[in-house]
């Protein structure tokens, strides 16, 4: 099935519509723009790859930046821990987005990276907030820009990979890297849609419908992400989100 014929069978676009909103609602409320969620439900729906990667990195810019909103608003975000990783992510997000190269086995690989990355967020679901340290800035850097290379290259935000970095290596609570990645993936997003526009990519009619529903389901995610979900329900979101997307990556 392509989307062409979901698009003209209405049981099946509003399907695809619900299950995109999921998407949106889910990440945002840790902090995540989607892109992998979306890729899942674009690839179940059978869309052309080329579509997925640039309405992946659409979708990511207006759910990031409304959840960045919802948790810069309650006071999570801290400027000093993200511009290090930022730094480093724009630029090599928008060489991995201008660079040809096959997305099946980066996605594979990146897979099983986010098994390992949940396996860790398991076992310290309970970790101790208190052992905060701020990380060295290479590492910051060298992280960053590691993340915006890969991210570019097949069009996510990056925050899916991110999030699980700096909570195992304690550089944030569980807030305050949610409000860091909505960022970080905004930014790393915007950078690969400028890539993708540099070779000719123009946005297709439908997303414009995407974007609304993804919009509304983000807020409400955000919301609920930065003023009502404890640590620990975030915590088993993420874990359920990395699941979702290393199952995706692997698969597809």
């Amino acid at each position: 099935m392509n989307l062409a014929s979901i698009l003209i069978n209405q049981e099946y676009y509003i399907i695809f519509l619900i299950l995109l909103g999921l998407m949106a609602f889910l990440y945002a409320s840790v902090g995540h723009g989607g892109a992998s969620g979306y890729l899942a439900v674009l690839a179940i729906f059978g869309a052309n790859p080329s579509l997925m990667k640039s309405s992946a990195l659409v979708l990511n810019l207006a759910v990031s930046i409304l959840s960045f909103y919802q948790y810069y608003r309650s006071g999570h975000f801290k400027f000093k821990l993200f511009w290090p990783f930022a730094i480093g992510s724009i630029p090599m997000a928008y060489v991995g987005a201008i660079t040809p190269i096959s997305d099946d086995i980066y996605k594979k690989i990146l897979g099983f990276a986010l098994i390992v990355a949940i396996l860790r967020i398991m076992i310290s679901i309970n970790s101790d907030e208190s052992k905060i340290k701020n990380p060295p800035l290479w590492q910051s850097l060298f992280t960053g820009g590691f993340i915006g290379l890969l991210s570019g290259m097949i069009g996510i935000g990056g925050g899916i990979i991110l999030s699980p970095v700096m909570l195992l290596f304690n550089w944030g609570r569980v807030k305050e890297v949610a409000a860091v990645s909505a960022l970080f993936i905004f930014v790393n997003s915007f950078s690969g849609l400028i890539g993708l526009l540099s070779k000719g990519y123009k946005p297709e009619v439908e997303v414009y419908n995407w974007i609304l529903i993804a919009v509304l389901c983000g807020f409400a995610g955000g919301y609920l992400g930065s003023k009502k979900f404890n640590s620990l329900t975030l915590k088993i979101i993420l874990a359920l989100v990395l699941v979702v997307a290393s199952v995706k990556l692997i698969l597809t």
